[in-house]
């Protein structure tokens, strides 16, 4: 199942590696990234391929969001054909 994560937060150390930690010990595979930094502010936009026999959407998205909590980021994970069909005019 392919998936977009969103992370959005302040700037600091470890962010993408506490979030590629948990998408590891959720059997996820991180396809795509891109990160920026502006000023202090800290995005970054993932597409991920999940194995729902590992870890299914729900589970990961819980980890996803106690990470989010730890780092002090804000931590968004969608299906991308929900993400795709809500960008559709």
């Amino acid at each position: 199942m392919k998936c977009v994560i969103s992370v959005l937060g302040k700037d600091r150390s470890g962010i993408v590696a506490g979030v590629s930690v948990v998408l590891a010990e959720c059997g996820a595979n991180i396809d795509d990234i891109s990160q920026t930094i502006l000023g202090e502010i800290f995005s970054m936009t993932m597409l991920v391929t999940l194995d729902p026999e590992v870890a299914d959407f729900n589970t990961v998205q819980e980890r996803l969001s106690k990470k989010g909590e730890e780092l002090g980021v804000q931590i968004t994970l969608q299906r991308e054909d929900v993400f795709q069909f809500m960008y559709k005019i």
